[in-house]
């Protein structure tokens, strides 16, 4: 009997915290800003299936956190060398508007369109390192590049070098920490961003540094896309699995993505980086030294975006670019799964005569993205846009082009992980030179295309549409 009423109390207990516990995750989700998709999405699951929507939204549900942010540490860009308002661009201008530091004239920088290209810059940028590596990357791969990578980092450790490596707790949660014990010993550091298994209320585990940056000296930079290992990079005798794209850059944009580095660092690392390390050089001029075949590149602005920043300025950015477009928008993506706003956008943009064009792999490495894009892909391609499948393999590089006035390379995808949940950085591209340089790369893509996207049988509209309602939970 004691035992029967013991259960029932207990029961009833258990009853009112999981009521207790909806009503709070429900009013989080209704403050959360996030697509209305997604926000009905996750009401559903947790008043229908709370036993597994509660635990669910827990450990996914999160996006912008005040005391995620304060924890972290927000990111702080700031710049005395602006290009001047009424100079500016209007994708410019209204990046301003999110306390992002203006465009800056004064730097040069080249792409890397092929994997050979990639591992050969990424060897020489972090073989003119005499003070500083700082290196960050989603995936380390413990493969033939990522070893010939590591024993460059441990030959600069052993020489005095300040070598960080930090890699994300999930993207590179195959490689194991002992493949770095030599660089540990030569003196390097590594930390992995938020591990799978981390302490409650540290970080939520869906929210993933994907970004891919690694600094020299304080006054190079090389970021884009592409990981550390074979599926980016390529052997002599091993060509890359997919096609990537990075880019090497130097001038005054380098401390922006420093700062980056340094927020990142801390927060996984719990050390704040001095004032020394985090110095730029007083000489502005460029490396003469080891010069590694720079041209000019001209006026950049660095864009980070995730949980660390106010807003979501890739998301609104790339809005607001497509809306303003007036001949063309060119978007190279290896995952589409845009918002309802993107999408429509793109629509709209299609209908009123811009040439929108959506390059992305016929196939990627994720069956989930592969299905839900068709949906939207259609929708755009019934409006006027071109919808164009690169064939030869995978193709991993993210990059936009709109009309001749910008273009943007980084490390965030056209979907809604990147978009609004990721930890990213991108670099928009406002000189005539360089936006050349991207279009080429893409008309190049375009080439090894094959055009269009086929109607879709009932089982394949069902598929994407059973798809499409677990979209919006990411």
């Amino acid at each position: 009997m004691m035992v029967t009423a013991l259960w029932i109390i207990l029961s009833y207990v258990f009853f009112i915290a999981s009521f207790l516990l909806g009503v709070v995750l429900i009013a989080h989700i209704l403050l959360q800003k996030r697509p209305p998709s997604g926000t009905i999405s996750w009401l559903l699951i947790i008043l229908f299936l709370p036993y597994l929507g509660v635990p669910l939204y827990l450990i996914f549900g999160g996006r912008k956190m005040q005391r995620h942010i304060n924890r972290k540490g927000r990111i702080d860009l700031v710049s005395d060398q602006q290009i001047p308002g009424d100079e500016a661009a209007v994708i410019d201008r209204f990046l301003r508007t999110y306390n992002i530091p203006g465009a800056e004239s004064g730097h040069r920088g080249r792409l890397c369109r092929t994997g050979d290209e990639i591992f050969e810059s990424m060897k020489d940028v972090l073989k003119s390192a005499r003070q500083s590596i700082y290196l960050s990357t989603f995936i380390y791969q413990s493969d033939a590049v990522g070893q010939a990578i590591l024993e460059i980092l441990v030959e600069k450790a052993k020489a005095g070098v300040d070598v960080r490596l930090l890699m994300d707790g999930v993207g590179s949660l195959h490689t194991r920490s002992r493949f770095f014990k030599p660089l540990t010993e030569a003196g390097g550091k590594i930390v992995f961003f938020l591990p799978v298994l981390h302490r409650p209320f540290r970080g939520r585990t869906n929210l993933r540094n994907h970004r891919k940056i690694t600094i020299v000296d304080n006054r190079r930079v090389m970021a884009g896309g592409a990981n550390i290992g074979i599926e980016s990079m390529s052997l002599p005798q091993q060509p890359a699995q997919w096609k990537d794209l990075a880019f090497v850059m130097e001038g005054p944009a380098v401390r922006h993505w420093l700062s980056v580095f340094a927020t990142d660092w801390e927060f996984a690392a719990k050390e704040t980086l001095s004032k020394e390390q985090l110095k730029i050089p007083d000489d502005p001029g460029f490396i003469k030294q080891d010069d590694i075949g720079l041209t000019k590149a001209g006026i950049v602005q660095v864009v980070p975006s995730g949980p660390d920043v106010d807003g979501d300025m890739l998301h609104d950015s790339l809005l607001t670019m497509i809306y303003s477009a007036q001949k063309r928008f060119w978007t190279v993506t290896p995952y589409f799964v845009p918002d309802d706003a993107l999408c429509q956008a793109l629509t709209l943009a299609a209908r009123r005569g811009v040439d929108v064009r959506v390059v992305m792999p016929l196939r990627s490495n994720h069956i989930p993205p592969d299905i839900v894009r068709g949906i939207p892909l259609r929708q755009i391609q019934a409006a006027g846009g071109k919808i164009m499948f690169y064939m030869p393999k995978m193709l991993h590089a993210k990059v936009v082009l709109v009309d001749d006035e910008v273009a943007v390379v980084g490390s965030a995808n056209m979907d809604i992980r990147s978009l609004l949940l990721n930890y990213e950085t991108a670099m928009f591209v406002y000189s005539a030179n360089a936006i050349s340089e991207v279009e080429a790369y893409i008309e190049d893509l375009m080439s090894h295309t094959r055009c269009g996207i086929a109607e879709a049988s009932l089982l394949r509209t069902l598929s994407e549409n059973i798809v499409r309602l677990i979209s919006p939970l990411l």
